[in-house]
């Protein structure tokens, strides 16, 4: 069977079919991926029964392993994390704030994928923005002056030792490690060209974007508030359902996203690479 992609029913997002992830893929199947990603953001793949050895095998062949500064991987796994949450767990879901994947990082991950291991039968969802048609829908006049603009990201909202993983954090399942260097920070383009597909993208979140470089704070503040509304409007959102045994793929550089809840009393489980 040929490998099939069908395109969701908002304005990006894809399920693939037709293909085997634990099986070793030919260049063919890779590049025919590849393409799909790059054209639809978010690919997933339904029925992957797929062992953390195939996980890692399959995520090889898109690229080096990225890095996960602040989780603890799975033994034997360094590069995979577990996205975990229990049953009885109350503390604030993980990741509810938009982002786009450790883009406080000098060269932020290009993709992150996750891979269902255990799925509530309610709730649980994963919201996906698409960043290009949010820069495109800017007002020329703000495209024109954020074009000369750099965003200041930093982890330090959600791991410096005051963040929302930090010490006051009890009772988390998952494995999050809180540092003090999250209160380094780094400094990217407002509007970032994707290095694949030629397209400029807004490259901002309120899960990192903290300040706006040579701009005062109270300005930069509201300049970052209208962005971050706009840039999670409707007609940029692809919502995400989740199934059991299902592998999802998104590319960092043109999309930021966000989990939610809906599912408590019940466990889940996901496991995570993300590429370089």
């Amino acid at each position: 069977m040929e490998l099939q992609v069908t395109p969701s029913s908002d304005s990006f997002g894809a399920a693939v079919t037709g293909i085997d992830l634990r099986r070793e893929l030919s260049p063919e199947q890779v590049a025919a991926i590849r393409k799909a990603w790059l054209q639809h953001q978010v690919l997933a793949f339904p029925g992957q029964s797929l062992t953390l050895e195939e996980f890692e095998r399959f995520a090889a062949t898109l690229g080096p392993y990225g890095q996960d500064p602040y989780f603890d991987s799975l033994p034997d796994h360094p590069h995979v994390a577990a996205v975990r949450r229990d049953a009885d767990e109350t503390t604030p879901i993980f990741a509810e704030t938009w982002h786009s994947d450790w883009s406080f990082l000098p060269s932020p991950p290009s993709a992150t994928l996750l891979c269902s291991a255990i799925i509530p039968p309610v709730g649980g969802d994963t919201l996906f923005a698409d960043q290009y048609a949010a820069w495109e829908a800017l007002p020329a006049g703000m495209k024109a002056e954020l074009e000369k603009r750099k965003g200041i990201h930093s982890a330090r909202r959600g791991y410096a030792p005051d963040g929302m993983y930090g010490e006051r954090d009890e009772g988390r399942s998952m494995a999050i490690r809180y540092s003090e260097d999250a209160m380094a920070t780094q400094l990217h383009p407002i509007v970032r060209r994707h290095p694949e597909t030629g397209r400029d993208a807004l490259f901002v979140s309120p899960g990192y974007t903290i300040g706006i470089d040579g701009m005062p704070e109270d300005e930069a503040t509201d300049l970052l508030s209208e962005l971050f509304a706009h840039q999670k409007r409707d007609p940029f959102v692809y919502r995400h359902r989740w199934s059991p045994d299902m592998l999802v793929m998104w590319d960092n550089r043109c999309v930021v996203h966000s989990a939610t809840g809906g599912y408590d009393g019940y466990a889940r489980l996901l496991h995570r690479i993300t590429i370089a």
